[in-house]
């Protein structure tokens, strides 16, 4: 963010900057209120208006809502102790194999007196679950996306699910109702998303002004909808270019500090780097059941500079083990040029003893909670 603003790519025309994330909807998961600290667009669970604004729209009083959640690496690692969480619901989540210290997530699992796995495969993680709901995969569901540059799309159903396969909102349905739940709980994506607009109106992510129809007649008019989007207007196809969200309209360069990693490295001690591959995704769970991208990349395997491959006796295409303290993976040397020389790239797509998420910390950035995935420090060894 402070590159984008010393070079002025923020808030003019053809120009900007992207976060990337690693999945079609990261955007919109987040704006419909996914996070722990907030409310559909892009509200504060914590501030008291927020808070009365969308229990207005759930016909519920504000005081039922909870406080703050915890970060999900923090979540993680209360599961199954004392005091912590006794059962756990997961949504097409795999962490199992995506989780930081993934051998402290798979015990804390373990412990759970109850695990349920709403997914589509048997991931990692559904085969520890007591429960497994089959529920819809996203060419059986209609609903809509939002992209990295705030474009709200339109997705529609193109396969019929099996028999006996429901969506996740029908399961939550269901689940309120037997919890005796307040307030509605539609089932149909038009609904869910017309509340969506209602409860975001006002807020800085809002979808007022948007609907599944407007969505499907802006498409033939091939017409585009970005957020804010309130009741009565157009959209916003570019945020920031009269001004930026800040008191004053400045935009803000905040002051990074990193901290210095361990120091006094022995004999093939290198820095973790976690990474993806073009053929993977995610944590694997759909793409190694595909056989051509399986094919493709079969297994994980360990970037290495060629100078520090030479150094640790370790040849192109040899076994390596790559441990510390929380654990050890088993790969195949690749050498690359492109690698520095105090580091080693594993993909984090594999399960098992490959899983590059065994070595990981669950240590997080102090301000976002996100965990530092590219500074743990491990030992690369010759032989498996």
């Amino acid at each position: 963010m402070n590159l984008a603003l010393v070079l002025g790519l923020v808030g003019r025309r053809g120009s900007g900057y992207g976060t990337l994330t690693g999945q079609g909807n990261g955007q919109g998961g987040r704006e419909h209120g996914q996070k722990c600290d907030q409310l559909p667009g892009y509200r504060s669970i914590a501030d008291p208006a927020d808070r009365a604004a969308v229990a207005a729209v759930w016909g519920v009083e504000p005081g039922v809502l909870p406080g703050p959640g915890v970060p999900a690496v923090e979540l993680l690692g209360m599961l199954g102790r004392p005091g912590g969480v006794r059962a756990l619901l997961v949504h097409g989540s795999n962490v199992v194999v995506s989780g930081p210290d993934a051998g402290s997530v798979r015990a804390g699992l373990e412990a759970l007196d109850l695990l349920v796995v709403c997914d589509f495969v048997l991931s990692e993680t559904a085969e520890l679950a007591d429960v497994v709901l089959p529920v819809t995969q996203w060419a059986e569901e209609e609903g809509t996306m939002t992209n990295l540059e705030g474009r709200v799309l339109r997705r529609r159903r193109a396969l019929d699910p099996p028999p006996g396969v429901r969506s996740e909102l029908d399961i939550l349905a269901d689940l309120a109702g037997r919890l005796e739940a307040p307030s509605a709980w539609p089932t149909s994506p038009a609904e869910v998303f017309d509340e969506l607009a209602r409860a975001s109106a006002g807020g800085v992510a809002d979808y007022s002004g948007l609907s599944h129809a407007l969505l499907d007649a802006q498409l033939e008019a091939d017409v585009a909808a970005h957020w804010p989007y309130p009741a009565g207007s157009e959209g916003t196809p570019r945020l920031f270019l009269d001004r930026f969200g800040h008191p004053g309209g400045r935009g803000r360069l905040v002051a990074v500090r990193p901290r210095a990693l361990e120091t006094g490295r022995g004999i093939g001690e290198l820095t973790l780097i976690t990474g993806r591959l073009l053929e993977h995704y995610q944590s694997g769970a759909q793409t190694r059941r595909v056989p051509e991208l399986a094919t493709a990349q079969p297994r994980v395997r360990a970037e290495l500079h060629p100078a520090t491959a030479a150094r640790l006796g370790i040849g192109d295409g040899e076994p390596v083990r790559i441990r510390n303290s929380r654990g050890s993976v088993e790969a195949t040397a690749l050498l690359s040029a492109g690698m520095r020389i105090d580091t080693v790239f594993l993909p984090f797509h594999f399960a098992g003893r490959q899983c590059a998420n065994l070595l990981t910390e669950a240590a997080v950035d102090p301000i976002s909670a996100m965990p530092e995935f590219k500074r743990t420090l491990v030992t690369v060894e010759a032989g498996a």
